[in-house]
């Protein structure tokens, strides 16, 4: 080897492809891995639906829910369930929560449409739900897209509904219609964000009205009466409902290789899962770990179920009375990996990035040191110490990963729940998986970095 080459390789950064660093043995486990991934997307369609699943796999490794009563040790296992739409997984530790715990944070929630309180009415003689756009959505991109209706109607004698539309083979689905070409020059007059507009995603929903010869909105009438032969419902529990159309499509590979994943809700299940899977396999870490999987993130991790509430310092504050400690000496010595996506470089929109500090597929786990906009605005900048510790882990377990900006330095931008777990005092990080077409109905993801993103979670947590 030339003396330009020894020192090209021992002082110039390469981002590799994994598929060209890695074994066949990983990338057999990494395709295995990915299975249970997609199965886990079918089922959690809906926060709701996520948090549900995620308990259900933990209670089969032994976690069970905290018990402010009891006393816990090293290994132990337990959860905290927030409403049924957040749920943190922690495994004790050897030392004492005032040494720090090991966080990691995803999100569960997902961009889709939210049916409105008063959702049903008739026009036409078509029968519609009214929808409330839920998260940062290319509003065009969700027409003629076929959906299923999953939620709960919560009554007023305290029961509580769960309805899923949609998904079963056989069972009905739904759809937002757009204007066919042929009388859309007035609409196509309109700019790109404003080509479908918030109010115009309405869901179709039935046409066949109730036989009768007399009275008006047969056909609501008719969608009426099977929801109150089939579940008791009237027009008014849809009052206290919180019920979400979301793309009925079916996690798939894409790819002659099959070595991506497509499927709706990957931002952020992605990272979800992955971090979920990681602290199932934690057995005796020597700090406490701690996973948790968070609504709200995509309007702003606002409410009592998102990680601008104190749900997360709640948490830390039982773990803390358990062995006598401080929480805010705990936050203070905390690290975290904020699990969240990135965008990946797409050459169709190459435009959209700055190719030297973008995130490819296949490239391994993104460590994201910042997101927020413009001038680092609305964000979390991790310090230089902390990036060179993930580092220097990530490496020494022979993780593969890469370092990424979300787009360029004006083009935009975005955020994650790191910046609220700052504020708590911890350090951290966003350590995730790149997407690409992210907030659409329909997501891709690659498998060998959806597994090293497990793999960086477990090695962090352990």
């Amino acid at each position: 080897m030339s003396d330009y080459k020894k020192l090209k390789e021992e002082l110039f950064y390469e981002n590799k492809n994994a598929f060209l660093r890695l074994d066949e043995a990983t990338i057999d486990a990494a395709y295995g891995f990915c299975e249970g991934y997609k199965e886990f997307l079918n089922l959690a369609k809906t926060e709701r639906e996520a948090a549900a699943a995620a308990i259900v796999l933990a209670e089969q490794k032994g976690f069970a829910p905290f018990a402010r009563d009891k006393k816990y040790k090293q290994g132990d296992k337990v959860y905290f369930n927030n409403r049924g739409k957040a749920v943190a997984f922690v495994v004790f530790g050897k030392q004492k929560a005032e040494n720090g715990v090991n966080i990691t944070a995803a999100h569960i929630d997902s961009p889709r449409l939210d049916l409105k309180p008063n959702p049903l009415y008739e026009d036409t003689e078509l029968a519609l739900f009214k929808t409330h756009y839920y998260g940062g959505i290319k509003k065009y991109q969700w027409t003629t897209v076929p959906f299923a209706l999953h939620g709960v109607f919560a009554k007023k004698d305290g029961s509580v509904l769960t309805v899923s539309i949609g998904e079963k083979p056989g069972e009905p689905q739904f759809v937002v219609n757009d204007l066919l070409p042929h009388l859309a020059k007035e609409q196509e007059k309109r700019t790109l964000s404003d080509g479908v507009r918030g109010e115009e995603l309405n869901v179709l929903i039935g046409s066949r009205p109730f036989k009768d010869d007399e009275g008006s909105e047969l056909v609501k009438l008719a969608v009426l009466k099977f929801l109150n032969e089939k579940y008791g419902i009237k027009e008014e529990d849809f009052l206290s409902a919180e019920l979400e159309m979301v793309p009925a499509a079916k996690a798939t590979d894409i790819g002659f290789d099959r070595s991506l994943i497509g499927a709706y809700g990957q931002d952020d299940r992605v990272c979800a899962y992955s971090e979920l899977m990681a602290v199932l396999d934690v057995e005796s870490p020597e700090k406490t770990a701690v996973a948790i999987l968070a609504d709200k993130e995509e309007i702003g991790s606002e409410g009592n179920t998102g990680l601008n509430s104190a749900f997360l310092a709640h948490v830390i504050h039982d773990i803390s009375l358990n062995d006598g400690s401080d929480e805010t000496v705990a936050f203070r010595h905390s690290s975290c990996l904020s699990a969240d996506v990135n965008a990946a470089i797409d050459p169709t929109f190459a435009d959209a990035q700055e190719k030297r500090n973008a995130s490819f597929l296949n490239h391994g786990a993104v460590i994201t040191k910042y997101t927020g906009h413009g001038g680092k605005y609305d964000t979390s900048d991790a310090c230089a110490e902390f990036v060179a510790k993930i580092r220097a882990l990530l490496d020494k377990a022979g993780i593969v990963w890469q370092i990424g900006e979300l787009g360029k330095v004006d083009g935009g931008g975005g955020g994650t729940v790191a910046k609220y777990i700052a504020d708590l005092g911890a350090d951290v990080i966003d350590v995730g998986v790149p997407v690409l077409s992210m907030h659409a109905p329909f997501e891709v993801t690659a498998k060998l970095d959806v597994y090293m993103c497990n793999r960086a979670m477990y090695e962090f947590m352990k």
